[in-house]
């Protein structure tokens, strides 16, 4: 996919290197469907290889929300998330190049982060939140969880009983919890938070680049995983879990209590 034909994700960069990335659906919420993930991946991947990026910015279009996760409404509707370049939903892949870009990112968290986009904006290397932000995980009220890094990660950046706390009670927590938690790193007006962002970034490029490519390789090497991606995405999709997620999106969208059945572990 080259950056001309980007629909769901605008791709800029600005002066002084740093490269902006933005979910541009916001009568989605920024939800994404398998198409924006692949824009997603072509973007960060623009940025690796671009010589004149020295840092990252990622971001939501409008006021509401930076990401609310996947487009659930597509999933009930098709029962996936739409058509993909390579035929595969690569959201495990997005996260891996979030994680891996030799780049420092710095996720300017515009609205609501939840799901899915509360994990794209925990893995990035920096958080900050417009006063307006909220934060949470929804997965288990749909009959889903995260494939590693939004819940083992997670746990290591705010420690375990928040983390349990997130996904368990499904709690929206507000930005200035979040700061104290140690979720997000600054709390701002949501009419200065790009400013601050590319402050920040522009701080950031004006450092060596092997330095922080450096850095940020030992501080992800040295994270505790306690449960790897590729076991946890394997988990996912274990048949009970599938047809448990079908059972939460049905009454999620009719607005009544999902039919549980018992536990079989």
């Amino acid at each position: 996919m080259k950056l001309d034909e980007l629909t769901d994700v605008r791709y800029e960069v600005a002066d002084g290197g740093v490269a902006v990335i933005t979910i541009d659906r916001p009568d989605r919420m920024n939800a994404f469907r398998g198409r924006t993930v692949d824009e997603l991946i072509t973007a960060f991947k623009t940025a690796w290889s671009s010589r004149d990026v020295a840092c990252v910015v990622f971001t939501g279009a409008g006021e509401k929300a930076f990401c609310a996760g996947g487009d659930v409404k597509e999933r009930a509707e098709t029962g996936g998330y739409g058509e993909t370049e390579g035929g595969t939903f690569e959201i495990e892949r997005l996260h891996r190049i979030i994680r891996d870009i030799p780049k420092p990112v710095i996720a300017a968290v515009n609205g609501v982060a939840v799901g899915g986009g509360h994990v794209l904006h925990v893995l990035c290397d920096l958080s900050i939140a417009a006063e307006h932000a909220r934060f949470g995980q929804s997965g288990p009220r749909v009959g889903s969880f995260d494939a590693g890094f939004g819940s083992a990660y997670l746990a290591r950046v705010i420690g375990e009983k928040r983390a349990r706390q997130m996904w368990f009670l499904l709690d929206l927590i507000d930005a200035t919890t979040a700061e104290r938690w140690g979720l997000v790193n600054a709390v701002v007006p949501a009419a200065g938070l790009l400013d601050r962002a590319q402050q920040w970034a522009q701080a950031l490029a004006d450092g060596g680049p092997n330095a922080l490519a450096s850095t940020k390789e030992l501080l992800h090497r040295f994270s505790h995983q306690a449960l790897s991606v590729a076991e946890a995405a394997k988990a996912s999709a274990a048949p009970r879990l599938s047809a448990e997620c079908r059972d939460g999106l049905r009454a999620f969208f009719a607005k009544r209590p999902a039919p549980w059945a018992p536990s079989s572990s």
